[in-house]
C-alpha cells in the first residue's frame, strides 16, 4: 500500500512537497487517504500553452491625414477641411462606404519658434486632420490610397495601415487550438519526469494577447505604377491558454 507523503515531506525521487521536477509546481493537496491501486490523484500540474494561426487578411486599415499650414487659424482650418474631403471623396470614388471612413483626430496648434533675443513666437498656425479608412477590396487597395494620395497632394500625411480579418474567429479557433497541443506536450512531459500520469483537467484559462492580428506584410516599389504596391501576405494571430490537470501516480 502507497501513502502519499504529506505536506512539508519530501517523496522518494521527487523532492520537496508541493515540487515535480522539471520545474512545476504541484498544489501540495492529495486525496484524503490512500490508495492501494497505485492510481490515485499525486497532485496537480499548471502548465501554459501558446499557438498561432496564420491566414490571408481580407482587410487593409488604413490611417490617412492632412495637415496645413496658414498665417492664421481659419484659413489653416478651412485648407485642411478642404483638402480632407477631397481625401475622402477619392475613397468614396473607388467604391469605399461612407460607414468605412470615420475621422479619428482633428486639431489646430500653434507653429512656434524660437529666435534669438526675441524668444518664442509664432510663425502661423498648422491645421490637422487624421482619417481611419477601412478598405476591403485589397486587390484594388493600392490604387485607392495612390488616387487619394494624388488629390490630397502635398498636405496629405499617410500614417501608415494594418492588414488584418473583418472575422478572425476562425483563424483564432485555430490559433487556440494550437496552444491547447503546445500546453497538452508539456504537461505530458512534466508527468513522464514526474513518473505520473495525467489525470483529469481541473482548469483552463486563456491568457489571449491583447495585440492585434500581426500582418507580416511586404511593401515594394512597383514597377509599372507610381503608387507604392501592398503586397497582403499572411496575418497570424496567437493564442495562450493555461492548463491544470490533476496527476495521477504511476502504475
Amino acid at each position: 500500500m502507497q501513502t502519499e507523503p504529506s505536506r512539508g515531506e519530501a517523496s522518494d525521487g521527487v523532492g520537496p512537497a508541493g515540487y515535480q521536477p522539471g520545474g512545476t509546481r504541484s498544489n501540495g493537496t492529495d486525496s484524503g487517504g490512500t490508495d492501494s491501486g497505485g492510481t490515485g490523484p499525486a497532485g496537480t500540474v499548471s502548465v501554459t500553452g501558446t499557438g498561432s494561426a496564420e491566414a490571408a487578411p481580407d482587410l487593409m486599415v488604413v490611417s490617412i491625414g492632412v495637415e496645413c499650414r496658414a498665417d492664421s487659424v481659419e484659413a489653416a482650418y478651412s485648407r485642411a477641411g478642404a483638402s480632407s474631403e477631397a481625401v475622402t471623396s477619392a475613397f468614396r470614388q473607388r467604391g469605399v462606404e461612407g460607414s468605412d471612413i470615420r475621422t479619428t483626430g482633428l486639431n489646430v496648434l500653434a507653429d512656434l519658434v524660437w529666435r534669438e533675443g526675441e524668444g518664442q513666437r509664432v510663425t502661423g498656425y498648422v491645421a490637422a486632420s487624421t482619417l481611419t479608412v477601412r478598405l476591403r477590396a485589397l486587390d484594388t487597395a493600392s490604387a485607392a490610397i495612390s488616387h487619394a494620395v494624388e488629390v490630397g497632394g502635398n498636405d496629405v500625411r499617410l500614417n501608415g495601415l494594418e492588414l488584418t480579418f473583418s472575422d478572425d474567429a476562425a483563424v483564432r479557433a485555430r490559433a487556440r487550438e494550437a496552444a491547447w497541443l503546445d500546453a497538452l506536450s508539456t504537461a505530458q512531459q512534466y508527468a513522464r519526469l514526474a513518473s505520473a500520469r495525467l489525470g483529469r483537467v481541473l482548469s483552463i484559462a486563456d491568457n489571449a494577447p491583447v495585440q492585434s492580428p500581426v500582418p507580416v506584410v511586404r511593401m515594394q516599389r512597383a514597377a509599372a505604377v507610381e503608387s507604392l504596391a501592398v503586397e497582403a501576405g499572411d496575418s497570424a494571430v496567437s493564442a495562450a491558454i493555461a492548463v491544470v490537470w490533476e496527476l495521477q501516480a504511476g502504475d
